[in-house]
């Protein structure tokens, strides 16, 4: 057994990793991402606006919109916000907006304004129908979603284009944020092929002078938002024999759009000393194909769960995660379905054995798949293939380009993000 936990800590490292040295930069020292972009809008329309709970008003978090019958997608922020740009020869497409939980609405992209649209979402006011707990039942559907993996999610590999971005903040004020446009190859899922992740342009905006005596830096990259990919790789979760080490049980079925889907949340057994996850996963009634998962890693185990995450730490501290969150949804496309989204956030502290105070980091990573089956990057500009180890807050500032980002879709940023922009551009 301790055999296999070591085997699945290694891949747990891969999700989870952050680099914390005790080298503080002078201001001097630093450089600024540019200013705002410069948008040629000739092209293309853009529509923002908000996803919003019809009875409450309150945001949708990660909510998923797409062009019926086209590969062009994005998601709202966490505070429901979203940006959609999409060709001028396309305005005539109708938008499909999603969310667990919650009827699908389509409305006709022409209807929308260049700002300030509400999307209000119904929620399922009806009962679904209970399932019965119990174990073997849970037991008995995980097997089938395991077996059901090549059938559900293809042996053919996919061609992505996804925006992509970090950030790291220390308590409310950010110190980073990187955003970055990537091209993914996606490798078929009935093979141990990895995936391959270009990156094409990206943008950083950095503070480090917050830091204090710390350099925070997060390792992996978009490579960490495409190893959530559950179903691609399985042995993140889903151990040779994850009987052993988690329990399962079904919990009330819920619906995503027009899909019934079941619930199974999992968690460690607890006999079970080593950090290992609990979650939910959503799994399509039809097809048995899980198209969205929510899942933590446990860290109630300080030492242990810190030594997945830190790379370096300075002498004469304690670092240790509070919370490992992590999702990951996925999009049907002709039967098959296919990496749409993911999301982690990791929060820390640090505490120093000779200061009074202890200081609190909250980082977040986010990849979203804007466009599927066809590359808009123009192969006479520069890409290069990421390395599974990259820092991109060091990688980006290659591929700055003021005017690049005016066609492309990104995750409409946090208001609190935008306000950092803001204040981090006066000093440029």
């Amino acid at each position: 057994m301790k055999t296999i936990i070591k085997s699945l800590n290694r891949e747990i490292k891969i999700i989870a990793l952050f680099l914390l040295i005790s080298n503080p930069l002078s201001a001097a020292a630093l450089t600024f991402g540019n200013q705002s972009p410069i948008n040629d809008s000739t092209n293309f329309s853009q529509f923002k606006g908000k996803v919003s709970d019809s009875r409450t008003k309150s945001g949708l978090s990660f909510a998923t919109l797409s062009l019926i019958g086209d590969n062009i997608s994005t998601v709202t922020n966490s505070e429901g916000d979203f940006s959609l740009k999409v060709p001028n020869h396309k305005i005539e497409s109708r938008l499909l907006i999603s969310f667990i939980g919650y009827k699908n609405k389509i409305i006709k992209l022409n209807e929308l304004k260049a700002e300030n649209n509400t999307i209000l979402l119904e929620p399922y006011n009806i009962a679904l129908g209970e399932v019965i707990v119990s174990t073997n039942n849970a037991e008995q559907l995980l097997k089938q979603v395991l077996s059901k993996i090549e059938q559900n999610y293809g042996t053919d590999q996919n061609l992505m284009t996804g925006f992509y971005r970090e950030t790291i903040k220390k308590r409310k004020t950010y110190l980073s944020l990187t955003e970055s446009v990537v091209e993914i190859e996606k490798q078929a899922y009935n093979n141990s092929a990895e995936d391959i992740i270009q990156l094409f342009k990206g943008r950083k905006y950095t503070d480090y002078t917050k830091l204090d005596t710390l350099s925070f830096k997060l390792q992996g990259g978009p490579y960490t938002c495409i190893h959530l990919d559950i179903m691609k790789y399985p042995e993140i979760i889903f151990t040779d024999d994850p009987l052993t080490y988690y329990n399962f049980t079904l919990e009330n079925n819920t619906q995503i759009g027009d899909d019934k889907v079941y619930v199974l949340s999992f968690k460690q057994k607890p006999q079970i000393s080593e950090p290992l996850y609990f979650g939910k996963l959503y799994i399509d009634m039809e097809s048995l194909a899980v198209i969205s998962a929510t899942f933590n890693l446990n860290v109630e185990n300080r030492k242990a769960a810190s030594s997945f995450f830190t790379q370096k730490k300075p002498s004469g501290s304690e670092v240790y995660p509070t919370i490992a969150s992590y999702q990951i949804n996925y999009r049907e496309s002709n039967g098959k379905w296919l990496f749409a989204y993911s999301r982690g956030d990791i929060s820390f502290k640090v505490n120093w054995t000779k200061k009074l105070f202890n200081s609190n980091y909250d980082s977040t990573i986010e990849l979203a798949v804007t466009n599927f089956g066809e590359s808009f990057i123009d192969p006479k500009k520069p890409s290069v293939i990421l390395k599974r180890n990259v820092i991109m807050i060091d990688k980006v500032s290659n591929f700055t380009d003021v005017e690049f980002w005016g066609e492309y879709n990104i995750i409409e940023p946090e208001k609190s993000i935008e306000a950092a922009i803001k204040k981090i551009q006066k000093k440029i």
